[in-house]
């Protein structure tokens, strides 16, 4: 209903006059320039904490709900664990969830951010005895100056790096199928000619020829000639005794 609502007001607001429309467009732009500056002053009041062990069965939202009674939490990112070790765990028995190496927790004031970091930092995580994290501790730290612009490029990085990293290795994968396949029908080949070798040698034998002929025959140089031009040498003296000839009757000579 607010997109629709959204729509047919822009559809009035382009029946405006050019100058009613143009300070509409100005004062819409001025609210958002304003709404951006709030978000930058609350984004600087934010605090970021991390936690360099998330111990086993714990997710974004029990962390949330543990840490939620120290202040107000604005986000949290948990690393995902290697696929590997996943299936590696699930093979031994273990927890058959998903589990998280690392993660990140943005409060939403700095002061509460160290606080927390100070005060639970090698701390019992406790809660229920019964809970699977009870006896695990806090392995938390907060990051100064850090913003959470700065994880989402982080993430993104090792994204991108990742992507490109895969791209190499299928290529190179791809480069030995090739040259495997490319050598498989080359030894394809030579074994069938052996095999039409092997067939015709068969075959001389039966009718009575020796294969030392065969053997000659290949062994035997091939010699080519190439034509000729006749040499010069009678047409160049024909000349000569031509051109005295001619000489000796236009000068009067004998």
């Amino acid at each position: 209903m607010a997109d629709e609502e959204q729509i047919e007001l822009d559809d009035s607001i382009m029946e405006l006059p050019d100058a009613e429309l143009e300070k509409v467009k100005a004062e819409r732009k001025k609210r958002r320039k304003e709404r951006l500056l709030k978000e930058a002053a609350k984004a600087n009041k934010r605090g970021v904490c991390y936690l360099s062990r998330i111990p086993p069965r714990m997710d974004p939202l029990k962390l949330r709900q543990i840490l939620s009674q120290y202040g107000e939490i604005e986000r949290i990112y948990l690393t995902p664990e290697d696929p590997t070790a996943h299936v590696h765990r699930k093979k031994a028995g273990g927890f058959r969830g998903q589990g998280f190496t690392e993660g990140w927790v943005e409060f939403t004031n700095k002061s509460v951010a160290k606080r927390v970091a100070s005060m639970l930092n090698g701390e019992q995580i406790g809660g229920r005895k019964k809970s699977s994290f009870y006896y695990d501790l806090w392995n938390i730290k907060y990051l100064s100056k850090f913003k959470w612009d700065h994880l989402t490029e982080e993430i993104a990085y090792k994204n991108a790096t990742r992507e490109q990293k895969l791209a190499l290795e299928l290529s190179a994968a791809k480069k030995e199928r090739d040259f495997y396949l490319a050598k498989v029908d080359q030894s394809r080949a030579l074994s069938s000619i052996d095999e039409r070798l092997k067939k015709k040698r068969k075959i001389q034998q039966v009718d009575g020829t020796t294969s030392e002929i065969e053997g000659n025959q290949q062994a035997a140089k091939v010699i080519r000639q190439f034509p000729q031009n006749k040499p010069v040498k009678d047409d160049a003296e024909k000349r000569k005794r031509l051109s005295k000839d001619l000489l000796a009757g236009v000068f009067g000579g004998s």
